[in-house]
């Protein structure tokens, strides 16, 4: 099984404003980079599923001289409302964590049975 911290050095989450969550995925080298950025593992889909917001109000940047993705969205609630319980959004990225990488085509094709 492969997941994200076979393609990168670093993955991260935090706040980028009081109303919006960042995501950093930092490869390990060009040739890291290439691989988790074509499997399209990090789209819209992936983080609207998970973080239940519209798809719409994603937006996913890679940065290939930087060897990362960023992926921005809107946060469930403002940072340090009533019912915020990450105030700093630095643990968003744990559900992430354990998935395993699959290319977008994969993932979409139904499984024999």
């Amino acid at each position: 099984m492969t997941t994200l911290l076979d393609y990168c050095s670093l993955v991260r989450s935090k706040n980028a404003g009081p109303f919006t969550l960042t995501f950093d995925f930092m490869c390990h080298d060009q040739y890291a980079y290439d691989a988790l950025v074509a499997t399209g593992f990090l789209n819209e889909h992936l983080f609207a599923t998970l973080y239940d917001t519209d798809p719409k109000d994603i937006r996913v940047v890679n940065h290939p001289l930087a060897l990362a993705v960023k992926v921005s969205l809107p946060r469930p609630t403002a940072q340090g409302s009533l019912h915020d319980t990450d105030c700093y959004a630095g643990q968003q990225y744990a559900p992430l964590m354990d998935m395993e990488v699959v290319p977008a085509e994969e993932a979409k094709q139904p499984t024999a049975r």
